[in-house]
């Protein structure tokens, strides 16, 4: 019996050496490195050899509570397209990540159509108003001063306590015009103050800064080539340390030339040579001054008809009731309402 079985043992003794010799062989081998593309210029060091896979894995996206938030200043003001424009202006501004919206009204109190809009939008909202004084209001006039002066006031109050770094940027974003997303990732690496083409502007299909060697040198205008900042109000974006840093720097309303307002604000913090240009040197248009076109009313009646109360904006007659002449600013309605003096 014994030796039965010392024989079994011996036929199979050399199948299961060659088991754990197979084993053996295929458990040594290393899995052979992925190969790096060649023509690459990242293979600094003049190495020459192949990389791993994890060493050339793309960067990870920089964690959205990383990101510094932009801050969207928007006046606007009661009209027929009103609605249609914030709702097109809030479509794009939810799409960007760590976005706040100043949205300011030009009236002496918050409409209620504009108050459930920002109820509704679903987007981190600051929701002011300022009137522009009636004297104003006469053709050839800047537009809006009062409302980006009270959006830059707003901002201001609310960082001045905060330590500092502050990371932010300042755009102020027009409800008739059109933004690409890309512009927001654009302007978000602001250091000081960021410019770009602006289309449909001028008179012209673009405007936009003349680059050379990354420098701002000149400006593509149809018109006053000679402003120290031939540039729209949709063309640059300044950052928030800045903003803190020249607390005197508004939209002047006294010795400011028709066309000039950008330039005045701009002169305030900056110079041409520290200008940084976006979009691939000024070569790209990111933003479109489109305006709505303009409504016709031709066959609304005199008299409301409708058996059903459709809201499109607020009404002309209670705004005109409401006009003010003092500069009130207020809050949304989570925030305290407060009053600053002229």
């Amino acid at each position: 019996m014994k030796s039965q079985l010392f024989s079994r043992f011996l036929l199979l003794l050399p199948w299961v050496l060659i088991v754990i010799i197979v084993l053996d062989i295929d458990s040594s081998r290393a899995p052979l490195p992925a190969l790096a593309p060649r023509g690459g210029g990242g293979g600094g060091g003049g190495s020459g050899g192949a990389r791993p896979a994890a060493a050339r894995a793309p960067p990870q996206r920089r964690p959205e509570a990383a990101l510094p938030t932009i801050y969207a200043i928007t006046p606007t003001y009661s009209r027929p397209v009103q609605k249609a424009e914030l709702t097109r202006l809030a479509n794009t501004f939810r799409q960007v990540a760590r976005l706040h919206w100043i949205l300011v009204e030009d009236a002496a109190a918050r409409s209620e159509l504009v108050s459930r809009f920002v109820a509704g939008a679903g987007l981190p909202c600051t929701h002011l108003h300022v009137p522009t004084p009636r004297r104003y209001k006469r053709p050839g006039l800047p537009r809006a001063t009062e409302q980006r002066n009270a959006g830059l006031a707003w901002l201001r109050q609310r960082h001045q306590h905060l330590p500092p770094p502050q990371p932010g940027v300042l755009f102020f974003a027009d409800d008739d015009n059109t933004y690409s997303l890309e512009l927001f990732q654009e302007m978000r690496t602001t250091r000081k103050v960021s410019v770009w083409p602006v289309g449909l502007v001028g008179g012209r299909r673009y405007e936009r800064p003349v680059v050379e060697n990354g420098k701002v040198v000149g400006w593509y205008t149809g018109w006053r080539a000679d402003r120290p900042f031939a540039i729209d109000m949709a063309g640059f974006a300044v950052s928030l340390q800045v903003i803190l840093s020249h607390p005197k720097a508004v939209f002047k309303r006294r010795g400011s030339q028709p066309g000039m307002q950008e330039s005045d604000f701009l002169k305030q913090i900056t110079t041409v040579e520290e200008l940084e240009p976006k979009a691939n040197n000024c070569t790209k248009v990111l933003v479109w001054h489109t305006r709505t076109e303009k409504v016709n009313l031709a066959n609304e009646p005199k008299y409301h008809l409708d058996t059903v109360n459709i809201e499109l904006t607020s009404s002309e007659q209670s705004l005109k009731k409401k006009r003010a002449s003092s500069f009130s600013l207020s809050w949304a309605p989570e925030e305290r309402h407060q009053k600053i003096a002229r």
